[in-house]
């Protein structure tokens, strides 16, 4: 089956970004050098393609980033910025050989509609409770956004420059890779439909949604009797290891709360794809000035032999 074209909407949107790893092995387990390092990550590619950040969750074996992207372009440019550079560093730290990310990173749209933004939001920020991993979201002893969105404090991470580290191994110097350690920070953004609220109101309604994950999930705990896992469990898990089963679910290619603006979502991806079909076939026939539609990622030209 062939991947969807990638599609942001004219003017830009919300999009949730998730990334699994190979396998859905442990390799994300949090370890305060791993967090720090996906954290720096994070903010360098942020602040380099100008993306905004409103939340993230890493669990163990996969992630989640609430963002605003302008176009498909600066997405993927952003994703495999960030993507590269964690998995070179997470090959560093576990000694895995093998490919870290199942495949491309997926995104799906999310509309307007407060409602459809604020549960996204919700679903981000329930990650490592939901799981009944935690018992409280402040527990997760990986990178979340909880913390920050509750503080209103800009989020801190370290970026290590390998190309600089390489050049002083090869003059024979000795290697150091804290003398590499570049702090980069991030402050997220506000959700788009709240970015209209004070900064206090802001962190109350996030207060209000993380009060609201944490009852739901001790509701369920006490229900099925089952206990947490425990962060001091979580953290001493092989990052090699391969789970048992892997919950997986098919993805919408868009989320929205009402009938009528899924509708106009498809619609519009609809007639973008009839476009890009159109321009692809002409390329085919020979046409090197076919045209595509705006955001859309044309064909390589053929080689010239």
């Amino acid at each position: 089956m062939a991947r969807p074209l990638r599609f942001i909407p004219e003017g830009g949107a919300l999009v949730e970004v998730t990334t699994r790893t190979f396998q859905s092995r442990l390799l994300l387990t949090p370890k305060p050098l791993l967090n720090r390092i996906i954290m720096g990550a994070l903010a360098r590619a942020s602040h380099r393609y100008d993306v905004g950040v409103v939340a993230m969750a890493f669990l163990s074996n996969h992630y989640h980033v609430l963002l605003w992207a302008d176009d498909a372009r600066q997405l993927a440019r952003f994703m495999t910025y960030f993507n590269s550079k964690l998995a070179r560093e997470i090959g560093r730290l576990t000694g895995w050989r093998q490919k870290i990310w199942s495949r491309r990173y997926q995104a799906i749209v999310v509309s307007q509609e407060e409602e459809a933004q604020e549960a996204r939001l919700a679903y981000v920020l329930a990650h490592g409770v939901k799981e009944q991993l935690v018992a409280c979201i402040g527990d997760w002893p990986g990178v979340h956004a909880a913390p920050a969105l509750l503080s209103g404090l800009a989020l801190e991470g370290v970026w290590y420059d390998r190309t600089k580290e390489y050049l002083s191994k090869n003059k024979g110097k000795k290697s150091d890779p804290d003398r590499f350690a570049e702090t980069e920070t991030l402050a997220l953004v506000p959700l788009p439909c709240w970015k209209h609220l004070s900064p206090e109101s802001y962190r109350a309604r996030i207060a209000s949604l993380i009060q609201q994950i944490e009852e739901e999930a001790a509701a369920q705990r006490q229900a099925s009797g089952r206990k947490v896992l425990g962060a001091d469990a979580i953290q001493r898990q092989d990052p090699r290891t391969e789970p048992n089963r892997t919950k997986k679910s098919p993805a919408p290619r868009f989320h929205a709360i009402r009938k009528w603006v899924r509708q106009e979502l498809y619609q519009t991806y609809t007639l973008f794809v009839q476009a890009y079909r159109e321009g692809a076939e002409k390329l085919r026939a020979g046409d090197r000035t076919a045209s595509f539609p705006a955001g859309s990622f044309p064909p390589p030209l053929p080689v010239v032999g």
